[in-house]
């Protein structure tokens, strides 16, 4: 790479403390485990989010979690890449989702909402569904549990003692799509813990 290019990370998650643990904030808990590898420092709000912004191999790598409620995520995620000039294929949103088993990443160049809230605003502010996105997998509800409340429960205990995994190569992944590409992340990393 010749020149600095700027990368805008931003992980779909609910303030507050209740929400903290639940599967909806597995993007927030993302942005976390980033800002810790990455050692980012100087956290502030703006455009309606937590902004932190650090470097990695001589990428500047601006990492987000709006604070706006999942369903209004999109005003946060084009406020951001309007402030910052990001091209949207230097945009990665990381979100939760119901129909892959927790454990499994994909990351795609495109796609619809899937019934995710954070990503029918962010596909709907930004006017297009073509933009990277980090699909973190929670698997489906139980029996015939509405997946509203699913979402909005915390962690499972198996689920915890995985979690850590899942996360360190979900930002493995992220770190991947800033250094080398979308493709190169997609190859390496979409699928399960091995």
């Amino acid at each position: 790479m010749t020149s600095e290019s700027s990368y805008l990370l931003i992980g779909l998650g609910n303030p507050g403390r209740e929400y903290v643990n639940t599967r909806h904030n597995i993007g927030f808990m993302l942005i976390d485990r980033l800002t810790i590898r990455l050692d980012a420092r100087g956290m502030k709000m703006q455009s309606n989010a937590i902004v932190i912004t650090s470097r990695y191999e001589e990428q500047k790598v601006i990492l987000a979690k709006p604070q706006t409620y999942m369903n209004l995520s999109g005003q946060s995620v084009q406020g951001l890449a309007h402030f910052y000039k990001i091209p949207l294929e230097n945009l990665l949103v990381a979100h939760d989702d119901l129909d892959i088993p927790f454990g499994t990443i994909r990351i795609r160049p495109t796609g619809g909402p899937g019934g995710q809230r954070g990503m029918a605003s962010t596909i709907e502010k930004l006017g297009t569904k073509d933009f990277p996105r980090l699909r973190l997998g929670i698997g489906r509800p139980p029996g015939r549990m509405d997946p509203k409340d699913y979402v909005l429960q915390d962690f499972s205990k198996d689920d915890l003692k995985l979690l850590p995994e899942v996360l360190e190569r979900a930002a493995d992944a992220a770190l991947e799509f800033v250094v080398n590409g979308l493709n190169s992340a997609m190859n390496k990393f979409n699928g399960g813990i091995e």
